[in-house]
């Protein structure tokens, strides 16, 4: 995820730091790297949390907690942070590194609220693309099954398209379109589970609906080939031969090695048609900027 410059610039770290080379994100590296020199060995004390202790102290026992896999004990000791010392620099630092454990641990609620604080209270932060990344991430891992409600892939989209906008060159931004790649595809399969629901209950005005948005919004994913042979098939079932005719000629000109086109093409020869396209169709312009962008 870092680059060489970064990675140059935190060699010379400590022992600690270069244990958790392998596993931290650079921006966690380089956090540690201004602290682990303060550590000195001590362990944290029972009265870890008790109020009024310096930041530095409670920062500190968070990153020893954190170099031993301690990540609960690490997210909490960081939190603990920004509760007694809020705006404080070690807050600003200790708000990052809480959502980093959490992050790690699984806790990705907790991940975002403290990404968020981070993003509201240090826009300009260098480590501000890193927090974003944290929030879209945590919205990713989060992504259910297809069959349930896909809001987390849709907050996941919004949050992952923000690092695009605010931060194009960082070197979270790639990563950031391939997540987005994988949620509009799982989108684009709960359309098409809604679809084939309609389709079985034999409401195809609703099936056609859903397909015909999974093929105009979702071209670029896998579902789309199953979309125009689904179109072919609630056509046909509604009488409607032009629109069938039109859906499967579109699916033989962009898939024609596909095996939906197959069973598309075979539907449309079962009632004597063919493949014919209407070029002043919406499907046809739809597939018509698709083919030349």
């Amino acid at each position: 995820m870092a680059n060489s410059n970064r990675s140059a610039r935190l060699a010379t770290s400590g022992d600690a730091v270069r244990r958790l080379r392998a596993f931290v994100p650079v921006v966690v590296v380089r956090l540690l790297a201004g602290a682990c020199s303060q550590l000195n060995g001590e362990a944290a004390s029972d009265d870890a949390f008790a109020d009024d202790r310096p930041p530095e102290v409670l920062y500190n026992e968070g990153l020893a907690y954190l170099n031993e896999g301690k990540l609960k004990d690490a997210a909490d000791a960081f939190r603990e942070v920004d509760r007694q010392h809020p705006y404080s620099e070690h807050a600003r630092k200790a708000l990052i590194m809480s959502a980093f454990a959490n992050y790690r641990r699984g806790r990705y609620d907790a991940t975002v609220r403290s990404a968020n604080r981070f993003v509201s209270l240090y826009p300009g932060d260098p480590d501000a693309a890193y927090a974003h990344y944290l929030i879209g991430s945590s919205y990713f891992k989060q992504i259910p099954d297809v069959t349930r409600d896909q809001e987390k892939t849709k907050e996941a989209i919004a949050s992952l398209n923000e690092i695009i906008r605010q931060f194009p060159e960082s070197e979270y931004a790639t990563d950031a379109r391939q997540k987005i790649i994988v949620a509009r595809d799982q989108l684009a399969g709960k359309e098409m589970q809604i679809g084939r629901y309609y389709l079985e209950r034999r409401e195809y005005a609703a099936a056609i609906n859903r397909f015909q948005g999974v093929v105009s919004e979702y071209q670029e994913t896998r579902h789309v080939e199953e979309a125009l042979m689904r179109l072919v098939e609630s056509n046909l079932a509604l009488g409607l031969a032009g629109e069938a005719q039109n859906a499967g000629a579109i699916l033989g000109h962009n898939f024609p090695d596909s095996e939906w086109y197959e069973d598309a093409y075979a539907l449309l020869q079962s009632g004597g048609l063919e493949p014919r396209e209407n070029r002043n169709s919406v499907l046809s312009r739809l597939f018509g900027r698709r083919n030349s962008s």
